[in-house]
This record gives structure tokens, C-alpha cells and sequence, in this order.
């Protein structure tokens, strides 16, 4: 079906959207309290990788709220969270395939999402995916 001349963008969270926010928002919630625990019970064991634990889930609190909301600054900032996330888990799962020595405690992002099914570095290329289908023509 042709698409018509400047079609607007589509809400990023109806459809298959609505899975996508929901994964998102799961990951937020899990990063955000496991960071949490970590940060409090043990934070001189590994204080890098818990800070780390603690961005990526305010990195998947914010890619929630982008993807979630309808307003006109939500799209900006899912784009922003979400590259921002896979820049992490890149960044963050080379340097723990590099050198594990750095992060005695997993984040995360560590070893590409490992500890989390690898859904840490799938995740990001399926959000980035969904916003340019959405996106504005």
C-alpha cells in the first residue's frame, strides 16, 4: 500500500510498539533495582560497573518514556536513550571482552548483555529499527 506525501510520524508506542515499550520498560525496571542493591550493599566491590548498572537503567527509563509518550519531545529522546544505549553496550561489552579485570562484577551492558540473553545489544537495533519505520516520510 502506498504511503501518502508527507505522512506523519506514528506513534512509537501502538502496535508492535507496544511490545517494545514493554521490554524497555521491564529492562529499566530490573537495571534500575539491581543497580540499586548493588549501590547499596556492595558498592566498594566493583563501584564501576554498579555506576554503569545505574546509567543503563536510566538510559532504559528514558528510552521507555521516548517510546511511550506521544508528546513532541518523546521521539528525541528515544532516539537519543537508544543510541545511546547501543553506544554503551558496545563500548561497555568490549572493554569487559578486553579486559574483565576492570568490571569484577557484571553490568548490564558487560559482555554484550550476556547475563541478559544478549537482549542488551538486540534491543537497541529492534528500538532503532521501530523509530525509523515510524518515523515522519
Amino acid at each position: 500500500m502506498a504511503e501518502a506525501p508527507g505522512r506523519k510520524a506514528r506513534a512509537t508506542s501502538t502496535g508492535a510498539g507496544r511490545i517494545l515499550v514493554a521490554v524497555y520498560g521491564i529492562f529499566a525496571l530490573s537495571a534500575t533495582a539491581r543497580a540499586a542493591v548493588q549501590i547499596a550493599g556492595k558498592f566498594s566491590n566493583a563501584p564501576l560497573a554498579y555506576l554503569l548498572s545505574a546509567l543503563a537503567g536510566v538510559v532504559y527509563i528514558l528510552a521507555t518514556v521516548g517510546l511511550a509518550s506521544t508528546r513532541p519531545w518523546a521521539r528525541p529522546l528515544a532516539w537519543t536513550a537508544v543510541l545511546f544505549e547501543l553506544t554503551g553496550v558496545l563500548v561497555v561489552g568490549t572493554l569487559t571482552v578486553l579486559d574483565a579485570g576492570d568490571f569484577p562484577d557484571d553490568t548490564v551492558w558487560s559482555f554484550y548483555g550476556r547475563g541478559y540473553g544478549f537482549i542488551p545489544l538486540v534491543l537497541p537495533l529492534v528500538g532503532l529499527w521501530w523509530l525509523h519505520r515510524t518515523r515522519a516520510r
